[in-house]
């Protein structure tokens, strides 16, 4: 059974633009946050938050050398998140197929 609490931080993580934005950049390599924050055309405080709820989501990892944090891709693969939505995507699914069999049988002959 996923946990909740999981799949929130991940959605909320996900659910922002500018941090599924971070995602895609960070598969070509890692950044530093202030690489990030210029690329994206914000305030180092704002990237900063931006990188410490991917952070909790386990999206991405961050490493201080010397002055410098950087940002890599987390071990996060979203396995949970794409067994749910699996998952969800197949009751709905089974849904709108009992629907539809209803409509079939309520359907006036023509």
């Amino acid at each position: 059974m996923v946990q909740y609490n999981d799949l929130n931080a991940s959605f909320a993580a996900l659910a922002d633009p500018t941090r599924r934005g971070i995602l895609e950049h960070l598969q070509r390599g890692p950044a530093s946050i202030t690489d990030l924050a210029a690329r994206f055309d914000m305030t180092l405080t704002g990237m900063k938050k931006h990188v410490k709820l991917l952070e909790e989501a386990g999206m991405v990892e961050s490493e201080k050398q010397g002055r410098v944090r950087y940002c890599r891709l987390g071990a996060n693969p979203l396995d949970r998140e794409a067994a749910w939505i699996r998952d969800y995507r197949v009751v709905v699914q089974e849904r709108l197929d009992h629907l539809e069999k209803f409509l079939d049988r309520t359907e006036p002959s023509q």
